[in-house]
């Protein structure tokens, strides 16, 4: 399934594209065009507003508006995440009922289709702004602390978050999504979510049991971390930016 981003890529021409895993004993056949429709002109005749309104043209999110990045996070997070909306098993009290509607709005063939689009659109880094949101009043976390609690955890309490996610939350298909290039604001809610309860769609609970371990100040930390973090990284030391933890400790 990592592999998939590429080969849509290669036939967004065709009309149709049939995704195959070893994961699901069907095959899943997807209409990119139609889900690029969807994404960007909605579902008038049922309400559906466009996702791009909310999570950029370029789907790569919304600070502002609490809008996560979807492009190229996962084909099946997606159809989860859409279904969850649609069944009422993520809701209001966490992301705004405005994504229950919409998803219910949507056929199953459609949900699919537009994870499928979103999964085909061109590998983009866009961080979040950290100055400006700080300059907003948020509170904004330390990455340099961050990536320790992403690459190491906290000692007995929590595992580092690339035993799931991947190396500086790339992702892991097709169970766990590139939290990698995320919205700050977006990581931030829901870290803060799994911790209260009011996001209880993790696969054995696995996010809830990881999240009511975590501080505000890690919660912040490992968001301010994961929204700048690349797919790899030069040698000589963890890089954040220019500077290597080693360096960023020093000057703490």
């Amino acid at each position: 399934m990592r592999n998939f981003s590429g080969l849509a890529m290669a036939c967004l021409g065709a009309a149709m594209l049939t995704i195959t895993s070893t994961t699901f004993a069907e095959e899943v056949k997807v209409n990119i065009a139609n889900g690029k429709n969807i994404f960007e002109n909605g579902k008038p005749d049922a309400g559906v507003a466009a996702c791009q309104t909310c999570h950029g043209e370029k789907a790569l999110g919304n600070d502002a508006m609490g809008a996560p990045r979807l492009a190229n996070i996962g084909y099946v997070y997606v159809v989860k995440q859409l279904t969850n909306f649609a069944e009422g098993k993520r809701t209001g009290n966490e992301v705004g009922a405005v994504m229950n509607g919409f998803a219910q709005a949507l056929t199953e063939q459609e949900r699919r289709d537009v994870a499928a689009y979103v999964n085909t659109l061109p590998m983009a880094t866009e961080s979040s702004d950290l100055a400006a949101l700080k300059a907003e009043g948020r509170s904004i976390g330390e990455p340099f602390k961050g990536q320790i609690i992403v690459r190491y955890g906290v000692t007995n309490k929590v595992s580092a978050c690339q035993t799931c996610h991947g190396f500086n939350g790339r992702g892991a298909d097709p169970v766990y999504p590139r939290i990698a290039q995320q919205k700050y604001v977006y990581l931030v809610n829901q870290l803060t979510h799994w911790r209260d309860g009011s996001r209880a769609n993790d696969p054995l609970g696995q996010m809830r049991a990881v999240a009511k371990n975590l501080t505000d100040e890690d919660i912040n930390n490992v968001a301010a971390f994961l929204t700048q973090a690349s797919d790899s990284t030069v040698g000589g030391g963890m890089q954040v930016g220019n500077e290597t933890v080693l360096e960023n400790i020093l000057k703490h």
